[in-house]
C-alpha cells in the first residue's frame, strides 16, 4: 500500500493580504512536496493576529501530517507567529536558552531586547540543526515555523526535506488539441473507471500547438498505466498533439 502523507501551509502576513509582497513561498512549497510524495491540502493566508493564527493552529495542525507556518518570527512588533502558536496549542512562550547563546555571540555589544526576542520559542520546541543554515528551525508536535523570506524559506526546506519523504506521485500528461468541452465526457468516463485516479484538466489559451493539457497521477504506477491507456482509446483520433 501507497505510503500517504498530507500537510497545510499557513502564511502570516498583512503585507500579503494587502498585496504588498507577493508570496511565493506556497507555490514553492506545493512543488517540493509533491516531487517528494506529500499532498499539500490547504494554504491558508491570514493577518498577523496572535487571535487568528491559534485558531488557524487548532483547527489544521490536527487533520495533517506536516503543518508549515511562513512568517511572522523576526524582532518587530508585528511577528506573532509564535505567541499564536502558542497560544493555539496551549502553551507557554519562553526564551530558549540556546537560541540566547547564539543571538548574543552574533550580535555582540548590539544585542538588545528586539533581537533577543528572536530567541522566543513555543514551550517544548525542538530545534532542528539541519544542513548548513545559520539558525535552527522550530519544530513544535507537527508545526515547522519557518521564515517568510523566501530565500531563508527555501533554504531551511530544503534542509529537512527527507523529514517529509513519502512514496512519489506517478505522472502521465496528455496534450490535446481538442476543447475542455469536448474533452470532458471522456474525462468523467474515466474516472466512473477509475475513482482513485487524480485527474486533471487545464486549458490553455492562444497556444498554438495545443488547447489543453491533461495530467493524470496516482501512487500506484500500474493503476496509473490502466487510466491512461482507457482515456487513450476514448480520445477521438487526431485529439492527441503529444504525451509525457
Amino acid at each position: 500500500m501507497a505510503r500517504d502523507r498530507n500537510a497545510a501551509l499557513i502564511v502570516v502576513g498583512n503585507e500579503i493580504l494587502s498585496g504588498k509582497v507577493v508570496d511565493t513561498n506556497s507555490t514553492f512549497l506545493a512543488q517540493q512536496l509533491r516531487v517528494l510524495g506529500v499532498s499539500l491540502t490547504r494554504v491558508l493566508v491570514i493577518p498577523d493576529e496572535v487571535g487568528t493564527i491559534a485558531e488557524a493552529v487548532r483547527t489544521i495542525a490536527p487533520t495533517v501530517d506536516f503543518l508549515f507556518t511562513s512568517g511572522g518570527v523576526g524582532p518587530t512588533h508585528d511577528d506573532v507567529t509564535i505567541a499564536g502558536v502558542a497560544q493555539g496549542l496551549g502553551r507557554k512562550v519562553v526564551r530558549d536558552p540556546a537560541l540566547e547563546k547564539m543571538l548574543r555571540d552574533f550580535f555582540g555589544q548590539d544585542v538588545n531586547d528586539a533581537k533577543l526576542k528572536m530567541a522566543e520559542v513555543v514551550e517544548g520546541t525542538e530545534l532542528l540543526f539541519e544542513g548548513d543554515v545559520r539558525f535552527p528551525t522550530m519544530l513544535v508536535r507537527n508545526i515547522y515555523v519557518l521564515p517568510g523570506i523566501p530565500e531563508i524559506f527555501r533554504e531551511k526546506f530544503n534542509a529537512m526535506r527527507q523529514r517529509f519523504a513519502a512514496d512519489p506521485f506517478h505522472l502521465r500528461v496528455i496534450y490535446s488539441r481538442e476543447m475542455e468541452s469536448t474533452l470532458a465526457a471522456f474525462l468523467n468516463r474515466t474516472l466512473e473507471s477509475f475513482p482513485e485516479l487524480l485527474l486533471g484538466s487545464y486549458p490553455k489559451l492562444n497556444n498554438p500547438e495545443y488547447r489543453v493539457r491533461i495530467t493524470l497521477e496516482s501512487k500506484d504506477a500500474l493503476y496509473l498505466q490502466r487510466a491512461f491507456e482507457a482515456l487513450m482509446q476514448m480520445l477521438p483520433p487526431g485529439a492527441v498533439v503529444r504525451i509525457e
